[in-house]
């Protein structure tokens, strides 16, 4: 198994820290040390390496996050990252016709002058 380990800045007074393990058989896992990665929910610090945003890294390994951008290719991680990343493109746009929906709604309630 291959890791790598970044210190990542968050909230908290002290870093947080993120870890990228590559397991047999094209399997990634990725954890962190804030209070949503250790209750197993969405963290922002593990997503942002992910997508090779560096942002908060306080360890000196930041060149690193190309080695976990190449380890995510093909994995289920992946997957279920674009599945996300797809979903609130979807939220955008259902978002954007919704303003535009009241927009409409309230150019025909108001009667012409």
């Amino acid at each position: 198994m291959n890791q790598i380990k970044f210190l990542v800045q968050g909230s908290a007074d002290a870093p947080y820290e993120v870890v990228f393990s590559k397991v047999d058989r094209g399997l990634l896992y990725a954890s962190c040390s804030c209070e949503a990665g250790l209750r197993g929910m969405h963290c922002k610090h593990r997503i942002l390496i992910l997508e090779g945003n560096a942002m908060g890294i306080v360890s000196d390994n930041m060149a690193d996050i190309s080695t976990v951008q190449s380890w995510l290719k093909g994995t289920a991680l992946e997957s279920a990252l674009m599945a996300v990343w797809e979903h609130e493109d979807a939220v955008a746009e259902a978002q954007r016709e919704l303003r535009l929906a009241k927009k409409g709604l309230a150019r025909v309630m108001v009667p012409p002058k």
